[in-house]
């Protein structure tokens, strides 16, 4: 009977297998397109900034110390170390899933049966030893260990913890682009507050040299030279002037706070060399080859590893279509009496047991299952194009941006040495009458602006350099 029972339960695994073969749907698989173009600007200088540690590419003391305090304290990047350790967790879990499950086990208890029945009629009729009734109520105690085992015949669990291992180490790689993100956007802020300094000092400079003219304008007027419209004038321009610097003050603020923020720390002074924002001087960008990008950027590498999970995720789904075997044992003592507990082989039980289980009817979560893990798998594939395609326009646009940033502050110094010397020029004219206080403004008005763009202009170049280095892949490592 029960030989005929495993028969047809193994001959129904194997209907089931077969007809699972039948009718699994079709996967739609895509390579990822990883070619990029063979240079940036026909360069093949194979050096590559992306390689120098962050400590060697920014110099500046105050900057160091600023991202080795980011470094420890941002809560994000913080964060992101717990999300690493849920990774490395859950790798633990899938190989826990494919080894034997093995525990023990104690029970006592106390059983009575109803007389009337089957097991109570027959257990009433029952003598344990000669002249020895079966007692009632029936106690019951167990002592044993089990084990429990799903055997993987088709590397259902293997790749299961092969996929978690994967997002282990792109979580790691997404930790490493955290870092590059975090170095940049603090770089980039303090190069952003030096230039607010010295946009405030500008500003100050220009607040003595608008109050001079003004005291000037009040003499001649009381000479009659110049009526009360040049005095008013001038007043407002120095009213603007002065305005514009709270302005300023504000921004460092909000900038010296941002930074505080990345350190994981309260409001408080950032300490700086504003004067050495002057002698800032863009260095020689080397940017390597396009092909480098795919080992040195960590996002490209955790788009590549979530990629390789999603297709591991595919044959876990794959798998759930198939029979499953699993093996079951059991071994201890069972008596009523504790004092037989342990009397061999009178108290001694074991099982070993095997099933084999497969789906046959309501397949369609499974399907849904599968479909959605092909569907994942290839949003990876274009996840990894589109970062890759990304990561190359980024570099691009920065070394465009950095040779025509170098043009335009060659030019715009040239502009505020003429606008700077247009201002004496101007001031003397206006004194011996051949010029009017309009033309003194103006002049005034454009020097500032030519010095205000000056700023911003090495303040973007900075920017640049801390951007290629960023889309170079550099600062993790």
């Amino acid at each position: 009977m029960f030989k005929r029972i495993i028969y047809k339960c193994v001959g129904v695994a194997c209907l089931s297998l077969a007809f699972t073969a039948c009718i699994t749907p079709s996967v739609v698989e895509r390579t990822a397109n990883t070619a990029v173009p063979a240079s940036f600007n026909n360069s093949q200088d194979t050096t590559n900034i992306a390689k120098m540690r962050w400590k060697d590419y920014f110099t500046d003391p105050y900057l160091t110390a600023l991202i080795d305090t980011a470094l420890q304290h941002n809560q994000e990047l913080n964060i992101t170390l717990q999300e690493i350790a849920i990774s490395r967790n859950e790798v633990r879990v899938r190989k826990g899933e494919y080894l034997p499950f093995v525990g023990l086990q104690g029970s006592a208890g106390v059983d009575k049966v109803p007389r009337y029945t089957n097991i109570g009629a027959m257990e009433a009729t029952t003598e344990i030893k000669p002249e020895k009734e079966m007692p009632e109520p029936l106690p019951d105690f167990l002592v044993g260990a089990y084990a429990t085992w799903e055997v993987d015949i088709w590397n259902k669990l293997h790749n299961a913890k092969k996929a978690a291992v994967s997002r282990y180490l792109s979580s790691v790689e997404g930790r490493n682009f955290m870092v590059t993100n975090l170095i940049a956007e603090i770089a980039d802020s303090y190069f952003e507050l030096l230039a607010l300094d010295n946009q405030l000092a500008i500003v100050k400079q220009n607040i003595d040299i608008q109050s001079n003219a003004l005291r000037i304008v009040k003499l001649q007027k009381e000479a009659t030279r110049v009526n009360e419209l040049a005095v008013r004038r001038f007043e407002a321009q120095v009213f603007s002037t002065q305005s514009l610097q709270y302005d300023i003050q504000q921004r460092i603020t909000e900038t010296e706070n941002r930074i505080n923020f990345l350190l994981g720390r309260y409001p408080q002074t950032i300490p700086r060399n504003a004067e050495s924002f002057n002698t800032l001087v863009p260095a020689t960008i080397h940017a390597g080859l396009p092909s480098q990008l795919l080992a040195n950027r960590p996002d490209i590498k955790q788009a590549e590893l979530e990629l390789a999970a999603s297709k591991l995720d595919v044959k876990v789904a794959k798998a759930q279509f198939y029979p499953s075997l699993g093996i079951s044992a059991a071994i201890g003592y069972r008596a009523f009496n504790p004092a037989y507990l342990l009397k061999t082989p009178e108290s001694l039980l074991y099982t070993l047991a095997g099933d084999i289980v497969a789906p046959l009817i309501n397949r369609n979560a499974i399907k849904a299952t599968y479909s959605s893990a092909s569907a994942k798998q290839l949003q990876a594939v274009y996840n990894y194009e589109r970062t890759i395609l990304n990561a190359y326009l980024e570099v691009a646009n920065q070394l465009a941006k950095i040779d025509n940033l170098e043009r335009s502050y060659d030019l715009k110094s040239k502009q505020v040495q003429a606008l700077t010397q247009s201002i004496d020029i101007s001031n003397d004219l206006f004194r011996s009458a051949r010029a009017d206080y309009m033309e003194v403004l103006m002049t005034q008005r454009d020097a500032l602006e030519s010095r205000f763009e000056l700023v911003e202009t090495k303040k973007q170049q900075m920017s640049a350099l801390v951007n290629i280095y960023q889309a170079l892949g550099g600062g993790w490592n």
